[in-house]
């Protein structure tokens, strides 16, 4: 999100960029292959005795917290010479972290847009493994700690707008602070990666449904499985590739086994995004079952590549996706969720004309909503609204929802 966004943003602001040194190598090789006006790059980094930080679970987050009070310095040093009209935290993607330079810097400051309120529904967390339950609740603590942080309390009470990246992380936004909250998803599309849908679907010999992720609990394989053995009783042409890998592959693995699905369910090793735009466009529905995802930039892709998607009312995808593009299934509990993406994939199975015009309409909205330009013009339209300057086109600007309760 912050390359594709800063590429853009530099035509419009002049753009000063705070990031981590270990940055350096890629962005400076990424700069030989075309300057970037408007913007310069500061690199900042912590003494190497933390680089351990990087290496076990949590110790991310300690480090990006840390230095955090490095970039603080650097931009309170750069802000003497600049004079710079507003600050904006862009990266890391979450609501909980606090950004030491919205707390302190004296300049108007946006935020986000960022996630992470969305919890999995306790009834799929409770047929995870005992492992798989304790992340969540590890996450789900070390949270609550970070939001307790004073300086968390004063980033927030600072922001002129705080951008969340889908309907829940807005609705968490604490009450005094709500009337900040904006909608912005954190994914967007290439104009060069929105190709055309064909105008009617290509006759296969078997009916294609896709899925692709990180092979873990919370991706949601093992529902999708269930749920195309079911389908695929009444659809004994259909195939079901999954394209991913991760330390649920062997599970997954016997599942397919289990539920009888050899020869029709296949995993693949992850592949270069460019294939996977292939395999998208040649597939007939793109099914996504996370139950936690913020973002969801594969569902985005697929909107892309013209596919109806089914997945979870839940998050990232839950933003993406409305009734004329998709299927949002309902994460009520599993047994029902498995019957509800069985039915979409044979209503899109059974109605080629159905299957088209959803698959149009998701190009439609990827072009129209998440086009990288069409994103940064939004952004800028926040910077506008947070200096007091009239928006340069009201169209484009940000989603604001009045929140009940």
């Amino acid at each position: 999100m912050a390359w594709n966004l800063v590429k853009r943003l530099g035509r419009t602001c002049d753009l000063w960029v705070l990031t981590i040194d270990k940055n350096r190598e890629a962005i400076e090789k990424a700069l030989e292959q075309g300057a970037m006006p408007g913007v310069q790059f500061h690199f900042v980094g912590l003494p190497a005795w933390m680089t351990p930080l990087l290496h076990f679970a949590g110790g991310l987050h300690i480090y990006a917290y840390l230095w955090q009070w490095s970039a603080y310095f650097a931009a309170r040093r750069l802000h003497r010479r600049v004079c710079f009209d507003l600050a904006h935290h862009l990266t890391y993607e979450n609501d909980w972290m606090a950004s030491i330079i919205g707390a302190r810097l004296p300049v108007p400051y946006v935020r986000g847009p960022g996630g992470g309120a969305h919890r999995i529904p306790k009834a799929f967390v409770e047929q995870f493994s005992r492992r798989a339950r304790l992340s969540e609740l590890i996450r789900s603590f070390g949270q609550w700690v970070f939001r307790h942080d004073p300086f968390f309390y004063l980033g927030q009470r600072h922001a002129l707008v705080i951008l969340a990246c889908n309907h829940e992380a807005l609705k968490a936004i604490p009450r005094r602070w709500r009337d900040k909250g904006q909608l912005l998803s954190i994914n967007g599309i290439s104009a060069e990666e929105l190709a055309q849908p064909d105008s009617a679907p290509l006759p296969t010999a078997r009916f294609q449904v896709l899925s692709a992720g990180r092979l873990v609990p919370l991706k949601g394989f093992d529902l999708a499985l269930r749920a195309f053995k079911i389908f695929a009783k009444n659809h004994p042409e259909a195939e079901f590739t999954i394209v991913g890998k991760g330390p649920e592959l062997p599970r997954l693995q016997n599942k397919i086994r289990e539920l009888g699905l050899e020869g029709k369910a296949y995993i693949e090793e992850w592949m270069p995004r460019e294939r996977l735009m292939g395999v998208m466009r040649a597939c007939d529905v793109f099914i996504f079952p996370s139950l936690r995802d913020g973002g969801g930039l594969v569902v985005v892709e697929a909107m892309a590549a013209g596919k109806p998607v089914i997945c979870f009312d839940l998050g990232g995808p839950g933003l993406h996706i409305n009734e004329t593009c998709g299927f949002k299934i309902s994460a009520t509990s599993p047994e029902l969720s498995v019957g509800e993406m069985a039915s979409a994939l044979a209503r899109l199975a059974d109605d080629a004309d159905l299957r088209c015009r959803m698959g149009h309409n998701a190009w439609q909205r990827a072009a129209e909503v998440y086009d990288w330009d069409r994103v940064s013009d939004r952004i800028v339209n926040v910077y506008a609204q947070a200096m007091g300057i009239k928006v340069l086109d009201p169209t484009r600007v940000a989603t604001r929802e009045s929140i009940s309760g």
